[in-house]
């Protein structure tokens, strides 16, 4: 079981993402909508790894609080060079969000079991995921669907850790 350190999006870029989904479905692609739990929210994931303990959630809580939290702004359609082929929307990268991400890795050196290297400062690519793990005829199906996307303005609402397994989310922070 993994979990996810997730900034979820205000109700704005929400509906935008999961209308982004709905096209996905419609074009015969499997959208985050549909998988696995059926619980996921749009979000951009800041840090994933094995287990977050209580006091590691606490400190992240004490942390958010003093961040003043930046928008995000999701503005390319694309995939990354792995094996398994994610449709994502990337993050335009900049001084805040960095100094967001950084100050979140600071207070999670070394507490966090597991930590899954493609998040860690220096190799994180900030993106919410539309489809994950589909084929290469699927996903070109979905940039089909989706191109030309229209950059999302996404105001960080909320802030949690969730349980990749099930979906369930422990809020710490709430804007």
């Amino acid at each position: 079981m993994a979990q996810a350190l997730e900034f979820f999006f205000d109700g704005e870029a929400d509906t935008t993402v999961r209308g982004l989904w709905q096209r996905l479905e419609r074009a015969g692609v499997p959208s985050l909508a549909t998988r696995s739990h059926r619980r996921h929210r749009p979000h951009v994931t800041f840090a994933l790894g094995g287990a977050f303990t209580r006091q590691t959630r606490a400190d992240l809580a004490a942390e958010l609080n003093l961040l003043a939290l930046p928008s995000i702004w999701l503005y390319t359609l694309g995939t990354f060079p792995t094996a398994e082929n994610n449709l994502v929307l990337t993050a335009v990268v900049d001084n805040e969000l960095l100094a967001v991400h950084s100050a979140v890795h600071d207070v999670l050196a070394k507490k966090v079991k597991n930590p899954v290297a493609y998040y860690l400062p220096g190799s994180w690519v900030p993106h919410c995921a539309l489809a994950q793990e589909i084929d290469t005829p699927t996903l070109a199906a979905g940039i089909a669907a989706l191109h030309p996307v229209q950059p999302i303005r996404a105001k960080v609402d909320e802030v949690g850790i969730t349980d990749t397994a099930t979906g369930e989310v422990d809020v710490l922070f709430t804007r």
